[in-house]
């Protein structure tokens, strides 16, 4: 306040006569606001003339306290027990537990007309501090590309963690990408064929074949990243009529799907005593995928990986395929060895430094040097050096 009208409005009380006209005009105000200064220094003193908050008295459409402590806890439950704990997620968990009038932690209750929309819990954890604001951090606007049936394409791939003892330790992790479903998680010792196969062996006997698998260049996955034929995965999928897609080099986001669940898997392990050994990560997987499994998606409206994967009838592989053939060259060693899918092929001293031909067919092949057979022969996938005496015959 103006020094001035503080005196005047002082002087007043106190019992002065002053001229609270010129006062007024000299401080820029009203008589009704020196009156109004006035009535306030009598009730209050000085701490009277003091600015008053504008701000209502009440707020009736603010938030209730209990509300706001229910979000709170259920955020922090969601994260002690590794799953994603943003706004939405909250509220179906808080819509769920009215839903069955029961807390799992022996908490309170909300009426179902109490749970908050998914913006006021996200303005309540912006007021409690539990969230930071990421103002470059857009929406997602896109429209998500997404098969129209389970089964049309599954994502395959492989994520790393540690055992108790520092021992990396490798999940080979399955994703259907019409529902989103975790078909299969398998705990190996590292990402090989072997590992890949089990995991896939288990979708197969839980959910049907797939038309189609999605992998990266992973070489347990696919051969393209080394050129090489085909892998031993590829050449089991393909007998069953299974078709396979390989990613480009350097675009993980061909398997986002799979890239995102990953990070959900991680989340939540790291929420648990770290297993000992792959027996213990392999039942610490197959809790992961019933609770991942049965719990609301915020891909899919709201429904459950399960709910979406058996709403539609699923899809199934074209039939057997036909043999996949090609045509590449290698250079013969000093040794007179050339390899091929994994496999080596003797083909004598007297061809080192030679440019080979291979024809190949599935596991069969024909190797020419100048024009001329070197070698024709059946792959035996048993053993790695090839014998290239006793032809099988070409059929």
């Amino acid at each position: 306040m103006d020094p001035v009208l503080v005196a005047a409005v002082a002087r007043v009380a106190a019992g002065e006569k002053v001229n609270v006209s010129r006062v007024c005009r000299d401080c820029g105000v009203s008589r009704a606001v020196f009156y109004r200064k006035l009535d306030r220094f009598l009730e209050h003193g000085s701490a009277g003339l003091t600015p008053r908050s504008r701000a209502p008295h009440t707020h009736p459409t603010s938030t209730p306290a209990h509300v706001a402590e229910a979000v709170v806890r259920a955020r922090k439950e969601l994260a002690d027990e590794g799953w994603d704990h943003g706004a939405q997620t909250i509220r179906w968990r808080l819509l769920d537990i009215a839903a069955t009038g029961v807390h799992p932690g022996g908490g309170p209750v909300l009426e179902r007309g109490e749970v908050p929309s998914r913006a006021t819990i996200h303005r309540i954890l912006l007021a409690r501090g539990q969230i930071t604001p990421q103002p470059r951090k857009r929406p997602h606007r896109g429209r998500r590309f997404v098969h129209p049936a389970p089964n049309a394409v599954w994502q395959i791939d492989g994520t790393t963690t540690e055992l108790a003892d520092r021992t990396r330790a490798t999940v080979v992790q399955i994703i259907d990408d019409h529902s989103r479903l975790d078909i299969a998680c398998h705990a190996a010792a590292s990402e090989n064929s072997q590992a890949v196969w089990q995991a896939l062996s288990a979708g197969f006997a839980a959910y049907g074949h797939p038309a189609c698998v999605l992998s990266d260049n992973g070489t347990a996955f696919s051969g393209k990243r080394r050129q090489w034929p085909l892998v031993e995965t590829e050449r089991r999928l393909a007998r069953l009529g299974i078709t396979t897609i390989v990613s480009s080099v350097g675009h993980p986001q061909t398997c986002g799907k799979n890239e995102r669940a990953h990070q959900t898997l991680q989340r939540w392990l790291a929420a648990r005593p770290t297993p000992h050994t792959l027996d213990e990560l392999q039942t610490l997987l197959e809790a992961y995928r019933r609770g991942y499994n049965h719990r609301r998606h915020q891909a899919l409206d709201g429904d459950t990986p399960a709910q979406r994967f058996h709403a539609t009838e699923p899809a199934h592989p074209a039939g057997p395929a036909p043999h996949v053939a090609g045509h590449l060259t290698r250079t013969v060693s000093t040794t007179g060895v050339i390899r091929f899918s994994g496999a080596s092929i003797g083909l004598g001293r007297h061809h080192a430094g030679a440019t080979a031909e291979v024809f190949w067919q599935g596991d069969r092949l024909t190797v020419l040097i100048d024009d001329t057979v070197a070698a024709s022969l059946t792959l035996d996938r048993t053993i790695r050096y090839q014998r290239t005496t006793n032809l099988s015959p070409m059929r």
